[in-house]
């Protein structure tokens, strides 16, 4: 489980055997064009024998099964399951809204340890593995590769982006080679929109991200960017956001602003805990049209055991409606987290 205000990058790499046991894709048709290691529906040359079936005009003649054929004294062809190459994109938000935690962690720390279990376990699927990192001030682009190379510069990536959430204001860290600047603060349509640029079609693309800013235009590039990939999206959230405590006087800060609140007021606490519902309902209703898979993930929860339960096989498919129901892994009664009311440590 994640711990603390930043992460640490031995953690990060120590996550990689407990990857093992998160199975990233079940038997879905793939969009991928490229031959790779993933089986999919897809019939055709693969290495893993399907079915033998009548023959058909088009049929290559080296795939006629002439056993079966000499025995039934009509020509039958062998098939097999094609193999697919299935990139792996991850999207992490690492900004402001992201350095907040109450409980375990920060949301920040706990979307890279997410972004690194799904990097191993991609590498052990044998997936090419790429992303997007950013924060108001600048992105990385790790462009997909299939080797531990791109995995460890996924990591080191995330450690950096962390840490500088919580460095002190003059304290200098030098940016990477590959980090990319821009004169105005990015925000999540932005990167959806470079998301859109560097994706390639069937993708597997995962976002981890609070979507404190996800709207209409956030939306619009999540719509272009579902007819080509496939999308699965992280919701990451801290208790406090949900519920505030009932404490009396306490003080609350964006960065800019320092107000003090009486959480002791259960107008106060009832009307925040409706407007973080709303928001996470409408983000939902939102995905579901899009036919996009939502996943919550709360700071005191464990990212494993959740990655575990959401990426297995016979899970991840899709139901009636488009997906399945999202649910916390802390709390499968309430996808929300804790019951209004409870207090923040």
């Amino acid at each position: 489980m994640a711990r603390g205000a930043h992460t640490h990058l031995n953690n990060l790499l120590g996550l990689r055997h407990a990857a093992k046991d998160i199975e990233l894709f079940s038997r879905r048709r793939s969009r991928s064009q490229l031959a790779g290691g993933s089986k999919t529906l897809f019939r055709g040359r693969g290495l893993e024998f399907e079915e033998v079936r009548h023959y058909q005009a088009g049929d290559e003649l080296r795939a006629i099964d002439w056993r079966v054929t000499a025995r039934t004294g009509i020509a039958h062809t062998k098939l097999f399951r094609e193999e697919r190459e299935r990139p792996v994109f991850l999207l992490v938000d690492q900004r402001r809204s992201m350095a907040f935690g109450s409980r375990c962690c920060f949301k920040s720390v706990q979307a890279a340890e997410v972004a690194a279990l799904l990097s191993w376990a991609a590498l052990d699927h044998n997936d090419r593995i790429g992303g997007l990192i950013f924060n108001e001030q600048r992105h990385i682009d790790i462009r997909p590769a299939r080797n531990r190379g791109a995995a460890l510069h996924m990591l080191k990536a995330l450690d950096t982006f962390s840490n500088e959430l919580i460095a002190k204001p003059a304290r200098s860290i030098a940016e990477p080679a590959a980090t990319k600047t821009t004169p105005t603060a990015i925000n999540l349509e932005q990167m959806l929109v470079e998301l859109r640029r560097v994706a390639r079609p069937g993708s597997a693309v995962f976002i981890g991200s609070d979507f404190i800013d996800f709207d209409d235009a956030c939306i619009k590039q999540l719509h272009q960017l579902a007819r080509h990939c496939d999308i699965n999206a992280i919701l990451i959230y801290d208790p406090m956001e949900q519920n505030l405590p009932a404490q009396g006087a306490m003080a609350f800060t964006d960065g800019a602003q320092r107000r003090i609140l009486n959480t002791s007021a259960r107008g106060l606490r009832r009307d925040f805990s409706a407007l973080f519902s709303q928001r996470i309902d409408n983000t939902r209703t939102a995905l579901l049209r899009l036919g996009i898979e939502l996943n919550i993930l709360s700071t005191d929860s464990d990212a494993l055991s959740a990655l575990t339960s959401w990426y297995r096989s016979g899970r991840n498919q899709p139901t009636r409606a488009g997906l399945h129901q999202p649910t916390d892994s802390s709390d499968s009664k309430n996808p929300l987290g804790r019951a209004p009311g409870s207090a923040a440590s």
